[in-house]
């Protein structure tokens, strides 16, 4: 395997154990995972930084409540003060309820998912600092939950249910933090392509000192129609200095 490729994929690996372990990472657990790349000193120093940067505790718990924005705590302070007012119930009615619920009984699968929605915002509290707000992240925990308690049936034992879930809302939220990753990388593309085609226009208009056409900006910048034209389109036709 490609070193670079096997450097990936080790680190998303590391990742994924740390948030399974509420953003926490021992040093001697990230040294073993990267043994067979056989990495300096200064390179696992800066795997290190690259986690606390993810907000990963790397051999000291991350203080995850520290790095949200006032605005974001305000709203969890208040989404948790709302499922306090869920009844609580000991384990051995828990268990029975997700028993029930394992057995497709309407009744437990609800009382199940109310349980289980303090878990949603602990878990999302994993995933702050990239990019997305957590509001967002408990929406997907949330629709993630309310389709695993009604797939329950497939287990074999009630202390498995809690594990699944669990797996099922982290799995959510990283899907839509890569899926919003991708579309904002996506969106700054379209955006340098019109800077491009807009800053070439410009400094042509400043040349020739009108408007220009998109043929005599074809000529001199060497950009194709289609770019032109594209740009042209997704500006709204706001690039003022094509005719």
């Amino acid at each position: 395997m490609n070193r670079e490729i096997e450097f990936g994929r080790t680190l998303e690996e590391v990742k994924k154990k740390a948030r399974a372990q509420q953003n926490f990472i021992t040093k001697k657990e990230v040294e073993e995972a990267f043994r067979t790349l056989s990495l300096s000193d200064e390179q696992m120093e800066m795997v290190y930084d690259y986690l606390r940067q993810n907000k990963i505790g790397v051999d000291e718990p991350a203080d995850v409540d520290a790095i949200l924005p006032e605005e974001e705590r305000n709203y969890l302070d208040s989404y948790l003060e709302a499922l306090a007012a869920i009844p609580s119930v000991t384990e051995g009615e828990r268990e029975a309820i997700t028993l029930s619920a394992m057995a497709g009984d309407a009744d437990a699968v609800r009382r199940l998912t109310e349980l289980m929605l303090p878990e949603v915002p602990q878990i999302a509290k994993l995933y702050t600092g990239q990019g997305v707000s957590i509001e967002d992240l408990i929406g997907e925990g949330n629709v993630a939950l309310s389709l695993g308690v009604t797939m329950l049936g497939a287990l074999e034992h009630a202390h498995e249910a809690q594990g699944m879930l669990g797996k099922m809302m982290m799995d959510a939220m990283e899907d839509f933090i890569a899926a919003s990753t991708a579309e904002e990388k996506n969106d700054q593309k379209i955006a340098d392509k019109v800077n491009k085609v807009a800053d070439a226009a410009n400094a042509l208009q400043e040349e020739l000192r009108r408007k220009v056409t998109v043929e005599e900006l074809m000529e001199e910048s060497g950009l194709s129609r289609k770019a032109i034209e594209d740009a042209i389109r997704i500006s709204g036709g706001k690039i003022e200095s094509i005719t």
